[in-house]
């Protein structure tokens, strides 16, 4: 087991610099302590994967990356620039995008309303032809209304809308929650393919059978706290800590 005060950092082929570093990262929702020093690090072009049981914190971290959460202490650095203290539309325009669970797709807009809703940040934001390329689906939905999507158009609505932005390092919280699989295959070849075209991705998930068909690392979630982290290439060895840390 990591101590939380530790950093596991696993070689990744892939990967280049740190390109956002969490240190000791505290976190409140009024008097409810939530994060209690987490210390994690993403490397520019890789998939991280946060596991662990629900309630442990994993939702509340890339909230509080992303400046959404009622308090927060501790560093975090993205781009070289430390970001603890900004505002979370100041956040956006550095280039980072939050995807959360419940999607936030407004039922009284159109698919092509939904897209558009969001505003450019940043250049290099994907055109509709390119988000269509990735999601043949939308295009066919672009007068649908939001409410008429099925939940896996609705998960693939979510990740389309941020990436017009202009963003390059997304964060995706449960995006495979209560899809069927033939809709979880696609989410995990448009984040391999994301990944390809040079997006960073920290992702939230509790089925890591999944994860393990994208992510570079992992880290292991407890209590607000990073109790564990390993590359890829170890799941195997760590399949064992892993149903005890997990409860499967």
């Amino acid at each position: 087991m990591v101590e939380a005060t530790t950093l596991q950092r696993p070689a990744s082929s892939t990967a280049g610099p740190a390109l956002l570093t969490v240190r000791d990262l505290q976190a409140w929702y009024g008097e409810s302590h939530i994060l209690h020093g987490m210390n994690f690090d993403v490397r520019e072009g890789e998939v991280v994967t946060l596991l662990g049981r629900n309630g442990a914190g994993k939702t509340t971290t890339l909230k509080s990356v992303m400046g959404i959460v009622g308090k927060r202490s501790g560093t975090i650095t993205f781009g070289g620039a430390d970001i603890s203290r900004a505002s979370s539309d100041k956040i956006a325009r550095g280039g980072i995008a939050f995807c959360p669970e419940e999607r936030g797709i407004f039922a009284s807009l159109d698919v092509r309303e939904n897209l558009m809703l969001p505003p450019q940040v940043r250049p290099g934001g994907l055109s509709l032809d390119q988000i269509f390329d990735l999601f043949p689906n939308l295009r066919e939905r672009l007068k649908s209304q939001g409410t008429k999507l099925s939940g896996g158009e609705q998960q693939m609505l979510a990740i389309a809308r941020i990436l017009r932005t202009g963003a390059r390092f997304l964060m995706l919280d449960e995006p495979t929650e209560g899809l069927a699989p033939v809709i979880i295959q696609q989410i995990g070849a448009t984040i391999a393919r994301l990944k390809n075209e040079g997006f960073t991705i920290l992702l939230v998930e509790q089925n890591f059978r999944f994860a393990a068909t994208v992510a570079d690392r992992y880290y292991v979630v407890e209590h607000g706290k990073i109790i564990d982290g390993f590359a890829n290439s170890e799941l195997e060895a760590n399949m064992d800590k892993l149903h005890t840390y997990l409860g499967v």
